[in-house]
């Protein structure tokens, strides 16, 4: 449902609801929620990315131990 909202937003639309954003916080405030939306982002990235990596090396260990376990019988 969100997706039809912003269907309907033209650029006339989207251009007075930045407008009122600035006027409502102010560019300097605008600015600082940017980089923390920014950091944000770039934090939860990584942290996917070491949560894959970790996965990998979990798989990677638990079939090194079956295969251990196939040579002793």
């Amino acid at each position: 449902m969100p997706s039809l909202i912003f269907q309907q937003l033209g650029p006339l639309e989207i251009g007075l609801i930045v407008l009122a954003i600035l006027v409502v916080f102010g560019v300097g405030k605008v600015g600082d929620i940017g980089g923390a939306l920014g950091r944000s982002i770039r934090e939860f990235r990584r942290e996917l990315k070491e949560g894959q990596e970790e996965e990998r090396k979990e798989e990677a260990t638990k079939v090194e131990g079956k295969s251990e376990e196939e040579k002793k019988s």
